[in-house]
């Protein structure tokens, strides 16, 4: 129970690069060379990983809080029908509902982490 307790902390940056790993899977398929940009995205992740600075982890848990709120409210402005959405929106919004709401817990979880000192 130790040894997972140990590395529980690096659960929610694993989870961020392996979401922008599956978001260069699917673009590279479609556009080429053109989305190796995106792996620039999980650049601080693995610094993370490698050495661990408290204040970028505060800020990247703060930042993905911030993002998924946004979205929280996307969601929220969906289900009271208060904006119209196309029908190719509402599809990324249901699609997209797991990945905002892990994105919220996981960046919950970077936050914990930098208040808990747990690096």
């Amino acid at each position: 129970m130790n040894a997972i307790s140990k590395y529980t902390k690096f659960i929610p940056y694993l989870y961020f690069i392996s979401i922008v790993a599956y978001w260069f899977t699917m673009v590279n398929r479609s556009e080429g060379i053109s989305a190796y940009p995106i792996l620039l995205f999980a650049i601080p992740f693995l610094w993370q990983l490698i050495k661990p600075n408290r204040k970028l982890n505060f800020s990247l848990g703060i930042v993905f809080v911030c993002l998924s709120s946004y979205l929280i409210l996307a969601y929220l402005f969906n289900i009271l029908n208060i904006m119209n959405w196309s029908e190719s929106a509402q599809r990324l919004l249901f699609y997209g509902g797991v990945l905002v709401f892990g994105n919220f817990v996981m960046s919950l979880w970077i936050i914990r982490n930098s208040i808990k000192k747990v690096f």
